[in-house]
């Protein structure tokens, strides 16, 4: 019975440790160009961030263990599904574990978004999450345009609409 409740309780412990500042952490602000991102998705394809300059790209940090992330995850398959025909790209980076891959690669197959996981890329700039799920923006031109948190502000099907939409239309 007691084995029963230990994941859950690590998993709120680990949600709680993401929060507090990461030495790993790169403060990303609204405004500058984002960080390179490169590696290997799931499927073992190539990605590099800056490969999508002129489209609207959304890097969505989550887990599999996190609630609130498995919340958000089909909002933006339904966003990505609607918009990617009109220039809208997405990349889950999945910060799991590398034992945890089969499970990343479970989940991620009901959803039609390419995933990697954290230790799969090759450069970071992003760093460790802060918190999870986080969700940046990055416009046209390669800057981040926004950040969309749990903390702050949540990823709905009408947050999505408000803060990338504008921006596919720029």
């Amino acid at each position: 019975m007691r084995a029963k409740f230990i994941r859950p309780i690590l998993a709120l412990i680990f949600c709680a440790y993401l929060t507090l500042p990461l030495a790993a952490h790169a403060e990303i602000a609204v405004g500058q160009t984002a960080p390179v991102l490169t590696g290997k998705e799931l499927d073992g394809s190539a990605f590099d961030l800056a490969a999508f300059k002129g489209k609207v790209v959304l890097v969505h940090f989550w887990a599999t263990w996190c609630p609130p992330c498995q919340v958000e995850m089909p909002l933006l398959d339904d966003f990505y599904k609607k918009y990617h025909g009109q220039g809208v790209e997405l990349i889950g980076i999945s910060v799991d574990r590398p034992r945890a891959r089969d499970e990343v690669v479970t989940f991620m197959q009901k959803l039609s978004f390419p995933a990697a996981l954290i230790s799969d890329l090759d450069t970071n700039g992003f760093g460790n999450p802060p918190i999870l799920p986080i969700t940046y923006v990055i416009d046209k031109t390669g800057k981040v345009a926004a950040a969309l948190s749990t903390a702050q502000t949540p990823v709905s099907a009408q947050v999505l609409v408000d803060m990338v939409v504008p921006f596919i239309n720029k």
